[in-house]
């Protein structure tokens, strides 16, 4: 007698419960959260108090971004840390480094060179708390419930910029720049706290030399170099880099664009719209689409990060390109599928690095794609520069359609 065997069913989607019943991730969460809260406050008030000072728009910017240029220097020589330094040690200390230099911001000793210098200071270590936070889990989460969670740190992300700046901006007309400055130092503090608290206590390790700081500058060469030049980590990354980063080049234009059509807050509009799109995106594709479906939709979502912004060169009014923006932001959600192949590809002992190096990548694209777009600006119009943006997203995305289309088999699994 011959017996039938019914086909197996596909996994189920992930859900909140799944992830949040994870103690240790709601403590991961809580952290992200204040991360991104505070520094989004720290950047409007420290940027206002600036001006305040010096008068000059530039140093307001230089401000502004002072915590994100040094991570390229953090990336390249100090990502080891993140897999050496158990996470409830390092993020405790990150986060104790950044209440102090708040602190010490919000007393406002210092001359405006001094204040840019502290801030650039601890961006340095910014890449390593990052990767520390991503890289821890992989190790609590699998499979789909791994997309799951970092789909909500990604709507995290975009919800707590927007609520950061939102908030200390009205913080400001209360509290003026040392006050705000304050809080952020106070939201510091308080995830300091919540690591030590809520992250588990470090395990003793076999080498014994995890926790040591001595060969971390040639660690983390060496572990770059290696996922570097692997084929398959290093496909993954320009999948998980050129499409997303060439698209948000064009985030330099909204204010030329904005003002463009005449509209008061139309740059905000715009950016808001972008954000948003990427937090619907995350929403959507991570908890109400099968893992089999989203995995057949990697591809058609990268195109769809640049196709929208090709539309830009017909000039739309506020509300079809506050659409456009929100379209092709919903599309970078297919890098939630690039990412849970990156953590399957990766060995264990070093998924915080390579969290840190797509960071660094990411980090370092937009900004190369917002300069580059700046740069085009002065010989295109912004509309024009946009869809520039958009069909470079395209370009990179065949440049990478292998990884795209999820040509990945269990015999290429095991790591560099």
């Amino acid at each position: 007698m011959t017996m039938s065997t019914a086909p197996t069913a596909p996994p189920p989607s992930a859900r909140y419960r799944d992830v949040f019943g994870v103690p240790e991730f709601r403590t991961l969460f809580g952290v992200q959260t204040l991360l991104v809260t505070g520094e989004s406050i720290r950047m409007i008030a420290l940027s206002v108090l600036v001006f305040e000072r010096t008068g000059s728009t530039l140093f307001a910017a230089l401000a502004f971004s002072a915590g994100m240029l040094p991570y390229v220097v953090g990336g390249m020589f100090l990502l080891s840390l993140a897999d050496r330094v158990p996470p409830r040690r390092l993020l405790t200390g990150y986060f104790l480094a950044r209440c102090a230099v708040d602190g010490v911001l919000a007393l406002g000793g210092l001359p405006v060179p001094g204040m840019l210098a502290l801030v650039a200071g601890i961006g340095v270590f910014a890449p390593v708390g990052s990767a520390s936070l991503g890289g821890r889990l992989p190790g609590l989460l699998s499979g789909d419930r791994y997309v799951l969670g970092r789909s909500v740190f990604t709507m995290t992300m975009a919800v707590a910029q927007i609520a950061g700046q939102a908030v200390g901006g009205l913080l400001l007309a209360v509290l003026a720049p040392s006050g705000t400055l304050l809080l952020a130092a106070a939201s510091g503090g308080t995830a300091a706290a919540l690591a030590w608290c809520g992250l588990k206590a470090p395990q003793p390790q076999a080498d014994g030399d995890s926790s040591r700081f001595s060969g971390t500058v040639r660690e983390t060469w060496q572990v770059n170099r290696r996922l570097l030049t692997d084929r398959r980590v290093r496909g993954l990354l320009l999948a998980w880099w050129l499409p997303v980063s060439l698209a948000v080049g064009s985030e330099a234009m909204a204010v030329p664009y904005g003002s463009g059509l005449g509209r008061p807050g139309a740059a905000g509009l715009l950016l808001a719209s972008s954000a948003t799109g990427m937090f619907a995106g995350n929403l959507v594709l991570g908890r109400w689409v099968r893992p089999s479906v989203r995995e057949r939709l990697t591809l058609p979502l990268a195109l769809l990060t640049g196709a929208p912004l090709v539309a830009f060169v017909f000039g739309p009014g506020l509300a079809a390109a506050c659409a456009l923006m929100a379209a092709g932001a919903f599309g970078m959600g297919y890098d939630l599928n690039v990412q849970a192949r990156v953590a399957d590809v990766v060995p264990d002992r070093i998924q915080g690095q390579a969290v840190g190096l797509a960071t660094m990548g990411i980090v370092t694209g937009q900004a190369a794609a917002m300069a580059g777009a700046g740069a085009l600006g002065g010989l295109l119009a912004p509309g024009y520069v946009i869809a520039v943006c958009g069909v470079g997203s395209l370009v990179g995305c065949l440049v990478v359609v292998r990884r795209l289309r999820g040509r990945f088999v269990a015999a290429e699994r095991g790591g560099p």
